[in-house]
């Protein structure tokens, strides 16, 4: 099972969650599987199919959640993505 847990919430045609979402997989490249097993599970979220999600995000997606805790809202910076996934691991190791 996957130490972390990071889910991008988003919606349909925001340009924004494309940027978000090359980011997060650009990042999570960097981190390869150990042992046949993710070291992070990524999923991602439409606001759109989720009344609560959008009640709450909808004037801040994309959003960038790591074990369900908000990271980052909007623009998704690489190397604090990669520092706060490298602090997670560390800390469930």
């Amino acid at each position: 099972m996957p130490a972390i847990q990071l889910t991008l919430l988003s919606k349909p045609g925001c340009h924004l969650c494309d940027d978000a979402r090359q980011v997060v997989t650009d990042v999570l490249a960097t981190f390869p599987p150990r042992d046949g097993s993710p070291l992070v599970a990524f999923d991602e979220k439409s606001i759109l199919d989720d009344p609560e999600l959008f009640d709450e995000y909808v004037e801040e997606i994309p959003v960038v959640l790591i074990n369900g805790r908000v990271h980052t809202i909007w623009r998704v910076d690489p190397a604090r993505l990669t520092n706060a996934l490298t602090t997670e691991l560390e800390e469930s190791a």
